[in-house]
């Protein structure tokens, strides 16, 4: 936050609440001090502090008059997103897209390159931060203007650490500190969660703010689900949640998957199965992009099987369905990019296996992020993170304390 004078009149006062206010603002709705008193149920003089203090910040800013009811029109005042900045980035087996975003989570810019995540943690995080930098410079933001950074990776996160927790498709990645490893080279809060996590997170918040429980799959090299319940990302107890891609899937029982396990959902119905039962009737696909490829250009057999892939995601999301009871089914990931095969595989059995209550208003979509779905999901986490209430205060009272030393 920008130091203020210690004289400041709101040195003070305005530090405790500040925070909770701009919770109202953040829908970037501009509002007169008089609105937000009357919305609030605060006096003016301490909504004006408040708002002084967030002008100070930068995370408010004047948008507008209202209409005047006699002498000078009131000012009107908004959250401003483009007060900081944030970095998403959005790891996966071979590729890696950082994006420099606003506040709102709206990318300004981004870089995405080919990389191997089986380089190992140094190699990749490296690739991470001078992106990041690159970004920045670009910009022409500051590396005091970044929040924080969100990384997204292809495996279990223990999110309160930050670490993959023996990630299948990651040597050498188990146990890292990823949040460490960055914040050696750029001194800000760094946030790391599954790739799906963030995903969920992304389309949520672009494409379904309103929905309070949604169900997000990503069918690409790998197979997972983010669960947003109640408004907010559900991760489990250990961070677990959502590891759909290693459910048994029916009919596949003696399939060996990555994991090592039998019969994992992953093992029949991701990308590389795909390929493989492709190759076994001499249909060539190396690549997700080469499966979605042969379908785009009207191959029968690949959207065939790209079909039974959604039919067997179905026979498994029929069961979340049953046990989360979701508004919405979001798929994404490479494979979703195959136009309707996968999608009507998914909807055919999940709506003939669900119950019709289950099912009545469900939908079943494909994902509208594409691409930026993970990097504005990272974002978004940091976001939520550093822009809570209390944390915001604390932003705001350190400022204040350095303006008066």
């Amino acid at each position: 936050m920008r130091p203020q004078p210690a004289s400041s009149p709101y040195a003070a006062t305005s530090v405790s609440g500040a925070g909770e206010l701009l919770q109202l603002l953040r829908d970037e709705r501009p509002r007169t001090r008089a609105e937000l008193a009357k919305l609030t149920g605060l006096a003016r003089s301490t909504v004006g502090a408040r708002v002084d203090a967030l002008l100070a910040s930068g995370l408010l800013a004047p948008s507008g008059e209202a209409a005047s009811t006699g002498g000078r029109p009131p000012v009107r005042f908004a959250f401003n997103p483009e007060a900081r900045v944030v970095i998403g980035a959005d790891i996966g087996a071979t590729h890696g897209r950082v994006a420099l975003t606003d506040l709102s989570g709206r990318p300004l810019s981004e870089i995405a390159e080919s990389l191997d995540i089986t380089d190992g943690p140094e190699v990749v995080l490296d690739w991470v931060v001078a992106t990041t930098r690159r970004l920045l410079d670009q910009a022409g933001r500051e590396p005091r203007e970044l929040i924080g950074i969100g990384i997204g990776v292809p495996g279990p996160v223990e999110h309160s650490s930050g670490r993959p927790m023996r990630p299948p498709i990651m040597p050498g990645w188990d146990g890292y500190d990823v949040p460490g490893h960055v914040r050696r080279h750029l001194d800000v809060p760094v946030l790391v969660d599954n790739d799906v996590n963030i995903m969920a997170l992304g389309e949520h918040a672009m494409a379904h703010p309103e929905i309070e429980h949604l169900l997000f799959v990503k069918v690409a090299t790998g197979i997972g689900a983010g669960i947003i319940s109640g408004g907010r990302l559900h991760r489990g107890a250990v961070g677990a949640a959502g590891d759909l891609g290693h459910v048994a899937a029916p009919h596949a029982a003696d399939v060996l998957c990555s994991c090592g396990n039998l019969g994992c959902l992953e093992a029949v119905a991701s990308g590389p199965a795909i390929s493989k039962a492709l190759a076994e009737i001499h249909v060539t696909a190396e690549s997700n992009a080469d499966i979605v490829d042969l379908v785009r250009s009207g191959n029968i057999p690949a959207a065939l099987a790209v079909r039974q892939a959604g039919r067997t995601i179905g026979e498994v999301l029929a069961t979340c369905v049953s046990l989360l009871n979701p508004s919405v089914i979001v798929i994404g990931g490479t494979l979703s990019e195959a136009g309707e095969s996968l999608i009507a595989g998914v909807r055919e059995i999940v709506y003939g296996r669900s119950l019709p209550l289950a099912t009545g208003a469900l939908q079943i979509v494909p994902a509208t992020t594409g691409t930026q779905a993970g990097v504005i999901g990272a974002a978004t986490m940091v976001i939520q993170h550093a822009l809570t209430a209390d944390r915001v205060d604390r932003a705001i009272a350190r400022s204040v304390a350095q303006s008066a030393s």
